[in-house]
């Protein structure tokens, strides 16, 4: 090729391409028209965004704790100051609470200590009489009434259980299980002194329970608590046949089970059927 000013050779032919390619990329023309370019691919072929695919969703996302299943829920957030309190509990019962326990059950005969049990299951039926009242089941509240009458009379101040012979049963209810029933939530686990496992919520349960407790509303002082003595006495002496069900963390143990225990009670026993769990699977075991 030739030009006014002599021949133009291949080297200034490739420059002066790579001059108008460079040109081209950088007009903001061309850059706004090709910005879109993969909107020009079909529907069907475009790579789906998956990091957006939320933000395109006009729902807003549930709250995690919302959707977790109860027991996934963290039950124990205290866990270290209830472990230093299960460890003050352990030494105290270790060293004096166990072993008056063990000589309470060596000394008394079988009978005797059954009639003591009675006695004291017997002194908390008002209380649960009361909450089963609270919670709109009159129906209990009825055979509750009922079996403190019979117990109380026929069955002498409670330490022969002639109502569940009757078909009065035994139930078990507190005010912290009336709280769950109108719908407080049971808060975290809580290592109580002296008193042992507990909720926040049945914590607090617990002054409400106090006073529909007849033992209270005795005058003498001295036999009030002789009493309250012999009914703590008598509930460690219940826990002595549960300790060979332990291992492992103890710990854990009876927290786990504790809560498992407390569910049960406020639900009456009755749960949701799982939907996962098929029991005609098992027939063949």
């Amino acid at each position: 090729m030739s030009a006014a000013g002599g021949t133009v050779g291949p080297a200034a032919i490739v420059a002066g391409v790579l001059l108008a390619l460079l040109v081209l990329c950088a007009s903001p023309a061309v850059l706004a028209e090709a910005a879109p370019a993969d909107e020009a691919q079909p529907e069907e072929t475009r790579p789906k965004e998956i990091s957006t695919l939320s933000e395109s969703s006009a729902a807003p996302l549930p709250d995690a704790a919302a959707v977790l299943p109860r027991r996934e829920r963290d039950p124990d957030p205290w866990i270290g100051m209830n472990r230093s309190l299960w460890a003050f509990n352990n030494v105290l019962d270790r060293n004096i609470l166990r072993p008056i326990a063990l000589g309470y059950r060596a000394i008394l005969p079988d009978i005797v200590e059954e009639g003591v049990s009675n006695f004291f299951d017997n002194l908390q039926v008002p209380g649960t009489a009361l909450n089963q009242l609270l919670q709109g089941k009159p129906k209990e509240t009825v055979s509750d009434v009922g079996r403190f009458a019979v117990n109380s009379t026929v069955g002498v101040l409670g330490f022969f259980d002639v109502s569940t012979r009757l078909g009065l049963p035994q139930h078990e209810e507190d005010f912290g299980q009336t709280l769950a029933v109108w719908g407080v939530p049971q808060g975290p686990f809580f290592m109580i002194p002296i008193r042992g496992p507990s909720t926040v919520t049945q914590a607090g349960g617990m002054f409400v329970d106090a006073m529909t407790n007849p033992i209270r509303y005795i005058r003498n002082v001295r036999v009030r608590n002789v009493i309250y003595g012999v009914y703590f006495l008598d509930l460690r002496k219940r826990l002595l046949t549960a300790e060979v069900l332990v291992s492992g963390d103890e710990y854990l143990f009876i927290r786990d089970a504790f809560l498992q225990r407390r569910d049960f009670l406020i639900r009456d026993g009755v749960f949701e059927e799982d939907p996962f769990l098929d029991f005609d699977d098992f027939e063949d075991f």
